[in-house]
């Protein structure tokens, strides 16, 4: 086999490293992209959490002010009627 016939080949055996190379980098970077989704999906249920948590803890606040208020109502109708 002379240099002119071999070298077509060896091109060959060049471009499909560089297609392995290429192949292994899409691999890579779409599997960068699923942490990068789940990172963001995770960020959001976290921040989701925090905000019912939030939303729980200020609607707790509320009724115990109702019933404090309640209880404060009540102390001055009972003093009220005791005087």
């Amino acid at each position: 086999m002379t240099y002119a016939e071999q070298e077509p080949a060896r091109l060959r055996k060049s471009n499909q490293t560089m297609n392995m190379t290429d192949t292994d980098t899409r691999s890579i970077e779409m599997h960068t992209m699923y942490e990068d989704l789940a990172r963001a999906q995770y960020r959001e249920r976290l921040e989701q959490a925090r905000n019912d948590r939030r939303a729980y803890q200020l609607l707790r606040a509320k009724r115990l002010a109702r019933r404090a208020e309640k209880a404060a109502y009540q102390a001055r109708l009972h003093l009220a009627r005791a005087i």
